[in-house]
């Protein structure tokens, strides 16, 4: 197994599309949290309201954006083998897949979570310094309870992003099909209930679609009040990665990889 992760880990860090993912990760995130969190008013779009707007849930915005160079370089650690036939080489040097794949799943879920840790801090300081606080109905404190759990349920949103875009590359293979198909499960849910006007609909969507599920961690106002609880959302997101991850080993263990 350290061969395999030693293997994996050298492409990860030595391949500039993937080395650089904490860093592209946490630019993307910052560079939609921060003009929200600068702009962001109880008259505004971000907020709405004074006693409707979630500080810490508002400061991680960014992470919808960020988590793109998460999924690309989860697809790429898979579908870029069968691509260029290194898949082929990879399998020679260690026959065994399903250690192979499990290695993949590491060495991407720790990139993850390198993204993450840098996006998340980077939000919250963010969100202390910049947000207009005198005009919301409470400051964004990161070291409080529901901030950590926030900050922390966040981190694993990444690793299971990652996870569950690494399943779907296995299953899949071919990196457009595989990146077409994680973007539209992960946002078209979303955009559909922007356009329909059933509660009932749109409630559904927000348990059980995975990125909105996921997300839910990040809510620290009222949390009750939402249509599902933080860490229930990130069960359900959990749900989805182990069913593509599964899917992805079966189909990986079963096929061959010149076809």
């Amino acid at each position: 197994m350290n061969r395999a992760l030693l293997a994996e880990w050298t492409k990860m860090r030595t391949v500039p599309s993937t080395a650089w993912t904490p860093w592209t990760a946490a630019g993307l995130t910052m560079a939609l949290s921060l003009p929200i969190v600068a702009t962001a008013g109880p008259d505004t779009t971000a907020c709405g309201a004074a006693t409707g707007c979630d500080p810490v849930r508002l400061s991680l915005t960014g992470v919808q954006l960020g988590q793109l160079a998460v999924i690309v370089t989860a697809v790429l650690t898979m579908s870029a083998e069968y691509g260029t036939g290194l898949i082929v080489q990879t399998l020679t040097a260690e026959p065994r897949r399903l250690r192979v794949l499990t290695a993949k799943a590491i060495t991407v879920t720790a990139a993850a979570l390198g993204a993450g840790l840098v996006s998340v801090a980077g939000c919250l300081i963010a969100g202390h310094v910049l947000l207009p606080r005198g005009d919301l109905s409470s400051p964004l404190t990161p070291i409080t309870g529901p901030a950590m759990r926030a900050a922390g349920g966040t981190l694993l949103y990444f690793g299971l992003i990652a996870l569950f875009s690494l399943g779907l590359a296995a299953a899949l293979r071919d990196t457009a099909t595989a990146l077409s198909t994680v973007l539209g499960l992960l946002y078209m849910p979303g955009i559909l209930t922007r356009f329909i006007a059933d509660e009932r609909w749109n409630t559904l969507v927000d348990r059980y679609a995975p990125m909105s599920a996921g997300l839910a961690v990040q809510s620290t106002d009222n949390p009750s009040a939402q249509s599902i609880g933080p860490w229930a959302g990130l069960g359900v997101l959990a749900a989805y990665a182990t069913g593509t991850m599964a899917a992805g080993a079966v189909l990986f263990h079963r096929r061959d990889a010149r076809t």
